[in-house]
């Protein structure tokens, strides 16, 4: 009878190191992920001003810059992380976050609650409508950059415990 041995040496060194891994502590990376993707989404407000897809986002009536004019939208966006998943957004809940930050990304028609119509100012002048349509202006989401950013952050991840 014919055979054939085969002995692979260094697999103890592998072998170790995909039992490091095995330990890794995930909710570090992901609460990393989830800083990352918040600082994303802020910067996507601040200065990028396009949804995840590369659109521009409709001007305003008054040619102010759209959902960047205090700030506050873009300080409300936060994020959670847990070892297994990592979020980043404006929280649902008006008290904490913005009442606004919904309409904005999804757009939307406003109607009055609580009187005949809505009154407002635009340019310095006071204007009264039945409603107002919200165009969609989305900020909430991941670019094709941003995923690229985000593989990054966990590639760097791994390969810091791989060593």
């Amino acid at each position: 009878m014919t055979s054939i041995a085969v002995t692979f040496e260094g697999l103890d060194a592998a072998k170790a190191k995909l039992a490091a891994l095995s330990h890794l502590d995930f909710h570090v990376l992901l609460e990393s992920l989830a800083v990352e993707g918040m600082e994303q989404t802020r910067r996507r407000l601040e200065e990028e001003k396009t949804s995840p897809a590369g659109v521009a986002w409709k001007p305003t009536l008054d040619g102010r810059g759209a959902l960047f004019v205090t700030g506050a939208l873009a300080r409300s966006v936060g994020h959670a992380s847990t070892a297994t998943q990592a979020v980043w957004g404006v929280p649902a809940e008006p008290v904490s976050g913005r009442p606004y930050a919904r309409i904005h990304n999804f757009g939307g028609v406003i109607r009055p609650k609580n009187a005949r119509v809505l009154s407002f100012e635009i340019g310095g002048k006071r204007v009264f409508a039945k409603t107002v349509t919200i165009p969609q202006r989305e900020y909430l989401g991941v670019s094709d950059a941003n995923a690229r950013d985000l593989e990054a952050t966990a590639a760097k991840f791994i390969e810091r415990r791989w060593r």
